[in-house]
């Protein structure tokens, strides 16, 4: 696992939900086949309206036009991301996206376990509401050792809680592999 996963953020509002992740619509690619999974990519985050979410002003793309990949890598997001279904996609699409890290005031509980578990990208939570100190398009620094951000746009640092036994499912690359190495389930 990195120490450190440096890009750009992407500030999303409060109570994004699985399916302004990944609109329903989108679920009949194959998260199996490496072409057809790159679909997921293309429509991360594009059920999220720009009216009353938080999204960045603007009307950014997470995404551009005709990529699957977001040129930001680091999601900023306000209280009970990922609330909704539960469905994997949600955090498999962010994954294909590009994201390597999810910054969150907090987590609903089942995207959080998804995104552990799938060892999609790494879910963080702040100390503060860092939705109104980061604007889409800062260059942000994470420091997995010690557990900061920082906005290297506006020379500021913030902490971030620990993973604490999380960590070591991360870092084993997701849950299956986790319980392998531990012994929890033959190789």
């Amino acid at each position: 696992m990195k120490k450190k996963i440096c890009g750009r953020a992407f500030v999303l509002g409060k109570n994004i939900d699985t399916d302004q992740i990944i609109p329903a619509e989108h679920l009949v690619f194959s998260l199996s086949d490496p072409e057809e999974s790159k679909n997921y990519g293309k429509f991360a985050l594009s059920g999220v309206p720009e009216k009353d979410s938080g999204l960045p002003k603007g009307n950014i793309p997470f995404v551009e036009e005709g990529q699957y990949r977001s040129q930001f890598n680091i999601i900023i997001g306000g209280s009970n991301f990922g609330c909704g279904s539960s469905r994997e996609h949600a955090p498999a699409c962010m994954e294909i996206a590009g994201v390597e890290a999810v910054v969150a005031e907090s987590y609903a509980r089942i995207f959080y376990r998804n995104a552990i578990d799938g060892g999609f990208f790494i879910p963080l939570e702040a100390k503060q509401k860092l939705t109104e100190e980061i604007h889409t398009g800062d260059a942000i620094t994470i420091d997995l050792e010690n557990y900061t951000l920082t906005n290297d746009t506006q020379n500021k640092t913030y902490a971030l809680n620990s993973l604490g036994e999380v960590i070591d499912i991360i870092e084993a690359g997701n849950i299956f592999e986790y319980a392998r190495k531990s012994g929890l389930i033959p190789n």
